[in-house]
């Protein structure tokens, strides 16, 4: 989180984008910038289970990072670029890149607009997020500044999201009530495609959607950056700061 906050940071500052794809080395929760927690999801419970916990920079609800593949976009606000442009063409490439692995995803309507809740990301498809068979596949959230905006989303190659209600706290009816199944890419398509084949398929489509000529940013570019940010994703203080 603290690397994606730096290209945020990169984006604002040099006017270029950068579009990321990650997994992540330990299971770990991380909960939507604005969403409430405290008193929502157990911490003896998630210690017990050895799970790390994070909270985003960016927007949205709860979401287990486990066997999931993470997204991140950084990039500046284009002149009389509104929320809905950008998502919207990110949510191409994303779309592209999964038919590229053999899923036919859509894009959900309906006009539903979730609030930050303590309930997990994956409960029910916003308007404009990335469904398969009818059950959200993708969750996306985006957090913007004055000239640059990140956004974020999970990917689910298995489905970890059902077992968030076990980690509610006692009372905790949002966090606690079970989730519909979600989609993910083992049920669409009979088995679990790795990281970098959903990756490669996801950086093809941005060629050929977005920039023809895009490059690879080394890390050590944002490293010092990061590093530089990273106390204020370790303190429990942000994490647990609602």
């Amino acid at each position: 989180m603290a690397r994606d906050s730096a290209l945020l940071a990169r984006a604002a500052a040099t006017g270029e984008s950068v579009f990321s794809i990650y997994s992540w080395e330990r299971p770990t929760l991380s909960f939507g910038r604005n969403q409430r927690a405290l008193g929502q999801y157990d911490r003896q419970a998630i210690r017990a289970r050895d799970i790390d916990v994070v909270r985003r920079p960016t927007g949205g609800r709860a979401i287990l990072h486990h066997r999931e593949v993470t997204y991140c976009v950084a990039a500046p606000v284009r002149e009389h670029e509104s929320l809905r442009d950008s998502y919207e063409l990110i949510n191409r490439i994303l779309l592209e890149g999964l038919r590229r692995v053999g899923v036919t995803a859509e894009i959900a309507g309906g006009g539903n607009a979730i609030a930050p809740t303590a309930a997990p990301c994956f409960n029910l498809p916003s308007e404009g997020e990335i469904v398969a068979e009818g059950r959200k596949l993708v969750g996306s959230a985006q957090w913007r500044e004055e000239n640059a905006f990140l956004q974020h989303g999970s990917i689910l190659v298995e489905d970890d999201q059902s077992s968030l209600a076990s980690l509610a706290a006692d009372g905790a009816s949002d966090a606690a009530a079970p989730p519909p199944a979600p989609a993910t890419l083992r049920s669409l398509l009979g088995n679990a495609p790795s990281s970098e084949d959903l990756a490669g398929a996801i950086c093809a489509a941005l060629e050929d959607i977005e920039d023809c000529a895009a490059t690879i940013l080394s890390e050590d570019e944002v490293r010092p950056s990061a590093l530089a940010i990273l106390p204020e994703y370790l303190d429990e203080r942000w994490t647990w700061r609602r």
